[in-house]
Formats: structure tokens, C-alpha cells, sequence
């Protein structure tokens, strides 16, 4: 079973985002950025969920410290600040996710799934579909027919989408985690990366990528 940790300085939503969770995960938890970093030191920790405003060391400094520090630990941000400034810095730091409080207990739910079942991939740098390899070492899908390379952009969008099958980004959400915050390129790249890849996986039609009109797109399998 995974061990997640909680850190939040409000003693009822720590109590509550734990009580969400306790029936799948072992939760354990800490009251500020500070006290977190000295229980991850510690090891055993297979997330992080954390709120941004605490005392002492606040969210973006936990991640911070654990992305200077080397740590790769899964981190979601569970938080009252919504604006695009609040989610672009918590992205540019290197979280996984970001969700605003208030919260849906089936959607957080959802999102700690997804965000451990992406730990898995990224450990096994594989995505495996019936006869079919997404392999990011060779950037490349693959079966016992067919053998096809990808640019590493086009190849990353694609791993990005299968990694969350059935999910929908947007195309900003898109941008900022294929090419980073800092990139000049439009959303328009996204458009045409993504007609490229359909074009590439026409030998697998066991991968679908959907367009959800006026938001971004899914995967599924």
C-alpha cells in the first residue's frame, strides 16, 4: 500500500483530506513545510500532498528544497490559491498537480491514483498496452509488427497523455509540462504535434487520442 504524506497547517482540512484517503493509503501527516522535509529525509513516502500558506517553511518551499535536493517523490498541491500566477510558479517548481480547495473527495482521489500509477511509469520508463510498448528510452512504440521512432517533443506529449489515460488537459496544461513555462511557442505547437503523432500511431490502433472540442485532448486505450 502507498504511504502519502499530508502537509497542512489547518488541523480540520489535515483531518479531512486524510480521512478521504485512509481507506487506500496509509496517510501520515505534518503541520508545515518543515516539519514535512524532516519526514521525507526519513524516507517511506510514495506522495506528497500540500497546501502553499503554512508557517515556518510554506508549500513552495517544501518543493523547492525537495527538487534542489534531488527528490522525484510525486507532489500535488492542495491549496486555496487559484490564480494562473499561484498554479504557474507551483508547475515552474516542479509539481505533478494542482488542485484548489474547495475539493471533490472522488476527484482528489482520482488524481492520487493517477499521480502514483505515473510514478510506476516513470520508474519503468514503459507503458505497456496488450502487444504494445510505449518505451521512453528508445522514444519509440512499438509491437511485434510495427517499430515507430518519435521526435522526443512529439514523443514526450504522447507519454505525457498515455500516463493519464482518459484525462483531459487543456492545451496550456499541455505547453507548460512538454515545453515549460518559459517557452515562447503557442498553443497552436500543440495542435500540430498532436496531428503528427496521430499520424505515427496509425500502425497502433489500440491508442486513440481525442480531441475534446474547446479544451485540449485525452488518450485512451
Amino acid at each position: 500500500m502507498a504511504t502519502i504524506l499530508i502537509v497542512e497547517d489547518d488541523r480540520n482540512m489535515r483531518l479531512l483530506t486524510s480521512a478521504r484517503l485512509k481507506d487506500y493509503y496509509t496517510v501520515k501527516c505534518a503541520c508545515d513545510g518543515a516539519e514535512a522535509l524532516r519526514l521525507i529525509h526519513k524516507g517511506g513516502f510514495d506522495l506528497v500532498i500540500a497546501d502553499v500558506m503554512m508557517p515556518n517553511m510554506d508549500g513552495y518551499e517544501l518543493l523547492e528544497t525537495l527538487r534542489s535536493e534531488g527528490y522525484k517523490i510525486p507532489f500535488l498541491f492542495l491549496t486555496a490559491k487559484e490564480t494562473y500566477e499561484d498554479k504557474q510558479k507551483g508547475f515552474f517548481l516542479g509539481t505533478d498537480d494542482y488542485m484548489t480547495k474547495p475539493f471533490s473527495a472522488d476527484e482528489l482521489l482520482w488524481r492520487v491514483k493517477a499521480l502514483l500509477r505515473r510514478a510506476n511509469i516513470n520508474q519503468d520508463k514503459k507503458i505497456v498496452i496488450g502487444d504494445v510498448t510505449v518505451d521512453s528510452e528508445k522514444y519509440a512504440v512499438y509491437s511485434s509488427l510495427h517499430y515507430v521512432e518519435f521526435p522526443k517533443k512529439e514523443f514526450d506529449l504522447l507519454f505525457k497523455l498515455l500516463s493519464y489515460p482518459e484525462q483531459i488537459f487543456s492545451k496550456e496544461q499541455l505547453m507548460t509540462n512538454v515545453w515549460g513555462v518559459t517557452s515562447e511557442s503557442g498553443e497552436e505547437t500543440v495542435k500540430t504535434h498532436i496531428s503528427r503523432i496521430r499520424n505515427r500511431l496509425k500502425s497502433f490502433p489500440e491508442i486513440t487520442i481525442t480531441t475534446i472540442k474547446g479544451i485540449g485532448y485525452k488518450a485512451s486505450y
